[in-house]
This record gives structure tokens, C-alpha cells and sequence, in this order.
């Protein structure tokens, strides 16, 4: 996946650009071919398949036809999805202070069906309280606005929403650093609601929260926090997403991919059980 300027693709343009290579695969076309219908470079269908650029519908019809899709109720469909891939996400409203990095993250979070994730560092940003979310917002973001923090902390807020809905709700399975947990962010009042916040998120069916005790040594993801991202729609594979001080970045390859899913995998046996997590943050609460 490519986070450049323009490059937040939603779930659906990810889908439609899967079921366009199909058919051009499928017609038995090269990118050059088909660009030649389009009178477009190689490179354009190359990044209408991989989502990169938004869905033009007159390039979409015209390839439809060269990939030999005919009768109009199946062309005025996959119209209809592409004219609705190519609208803004609920967090268009936040553009002004969401990156286009950022933006997919949000789109493949929102449609995900299982999102498991390492932090070491931070509570992650789905079950923060807007207390912690603004005292981490603040340490990461130095120069910005008072303002800016608070829409930054909307946005988190708005996020969450997806955790408790009550129709599909993702499963949501963290292992986090018991280092999160000793850290102190925002001072002892934010650290004791947001380790309550936590505590309750445990009781949720679709939560699954484990801690990696110090005592446990080192584990397969000591270098740095990453999230995993599993959909029911089979034209979109398991996406990793790993972030640093400037920028996010996207793996959709099957063999990076299955180098986080190890990695997590060993760190979920490793950690403590999820049955103890509670009882975790019950005991350290008491310390602050």
C-alpha cells in the first residue's frame, strides 16, 4: 500500500481495485495493453489495482468493456460501488489535522474484522481515555495548537465508537508492555481512570487484552509497536501497519506479513493470559 499524499485508499477502492486486476487477468490484458484502452500509462492501472489513485468512473466503464463485462446491470453496479469507493470516510471531517498516512489506518481500522496490535510504549489509541489520549498527544506533539490536541482527541474519541457498536463489533486483541502500564502519562488521577478504562474494556466479548510482564525477557517484537489488520472480504489480505516519528508504513505482502503474525503469535504465548489481565491492572492500580 502506498501512504503518499492521495494514497488513503478505502476498504472498498481496495476491493474494487482487486476485482479490476481479476478481470483484466482474467481478459488475458498486460497493464500496457489496457492502459492502451484508457490511452493512460501502465503505471495508472497499475495504481487503480493497488488503490493508490481514486476510481475515475468514465476509465473505470471504459475498462469494464475492454475486460469484456457487457450487460449494464453489472456495469452500472460496479459503477455504483466506485462512485461510493471514491467518497470521503466519516474522518474527511478531521482532515485538517489527520495526515493521508493516517487516513487508510483509519479506513482499514473501521472495516476490519480482527485488529491485534503490539505496544510497548502507549495505551492503545482505541481504549484510551480522552485525558490519557490528550497527555500522549501533547509528549508526541510539542509545537501543535492547544486546539489541534483537542481535535486530535475527537478523533481518537470518534475511533472508539467502533470497539462497542453492536453490529459486528471487530475483535480487538493487544498485547501490551508492562511498560505501558508503569508509565506514568498525565498524572496519577489520568493513569488510575485510564487503567479503570481498561480494566472495563477487559469484560467486552470482542476484547482481548494480555500483558508482557519484565520478568518474561525479551520477546520477537522489541523493536517497536505494530498493528495487524484482518478483513471478511477475501479480495483484501491481512494488512500490517508499523509507524514512526514521521510516517506510517503498510504491508499487504504475504511474507511480511506472516513475519508480524509470528512474531505476534509468539509474544501471545509468551504473554501473560488474558484471563489475568484484570487482575494485572487491579494490582498495579493500586501502586499509583
Amino acid at each position: 500500500m502506498d501512504p503518499r499524499p492521495g494514497g488513503a485508499p478505502t476498504v472498498l477502492r481496495m476491493v474494487l481495485g482487486k476485482r479490476l486486476q481479476d478481470l483484466r487477468e482474467r481478459a488475458g490484458l498486460s497493464f500496457e495493453q489496457a492502459g492502451q484502452a484508457l490511452d493512460v500509462t501502465h503505471a495508472t492501472i497499475r495504481r487503480m489495482e493497488k488503490a493508490e489513485v481514486g476510481l475515475k468512473i468514465p476509465y473505470v466503464e471504459k475498462l469494464l468493456v475492454t475486460y469484456g463485462i457487457t450487460a449494464p446491470d453489472e456495469i452500472g453496479g460496479f459503477l455504483a460501488l466506485a462512485r461510493e469507493a471514491n467518497r470521503p470516510g466519516w474522518w474527511h471531517s478531521f482532515r485538517d489535522v489527520l495526515p493521508d498516512w493516517f487516513s487508510a489506518f483509519v479506513s482499514l481500522e473501521g472495516e476490519a474484522s480482527v485488529i491485534r496490535a503490539y505496544e510497548p510504549h502507549y495505551v492503545p489509541g482505541l481504549l484510551q481515555t480522552p485525558a490519557y489520549a490528550r497527555a500522549v498527544l501533547r509528549a508526541g506533539l510539542p509545537h501543535a495548537a492547544a486546539d489541534e490536541i483537542e481535535r486530535l482527541v475527537a478523533l481518537r474519541v470518534e475511533r472508539q465508537a467502533l470497539v462497542r457498536r453492536t453490529e459486528k463489533p471487530p475483535l480487538l486483541w493487544v498485547v501490551m508492555d508492562e511498560t505501558v502500564l508503569r508509565r506514568p502519562i498525565g498524572g496519577r488521577q489520568v493513569m488510575r481512570e485510564q487503567m479503570d478504562a481498561l480494566a472495563a474494556a477487559t469484560e467486552l466479548q470482542n476484547v482481548r487484552l494480555q500483558v508482557m510482564p519484565f520478568a518474561m525477557g525479551p520477546h520477537p517484537a522489541m523493536y517497536g509497536p505494530f498493528h495487524i489488520f484482518r478483513f471478511q472480504l477475501q479480495e483484501i489480505p491481512d494488512i500490517a501497519y508499523s509507524e514512526s516519528l514521521v510516517g506510517g508504513v503498510y504491508f499487504d505482502e504475504r511474507d511480511d506479513v506472516t513475519t508480524f503474525l509470528e512474531a505476534l503469535d509468539r509474544m501471545c504465548a509468551q504473554a501473560a493470559p488474558a484471563q489475568s489481565t484484570k487482575a494485572i491492572l487491579d494490582g498495579m492500580r493500586k501502586e499509583i
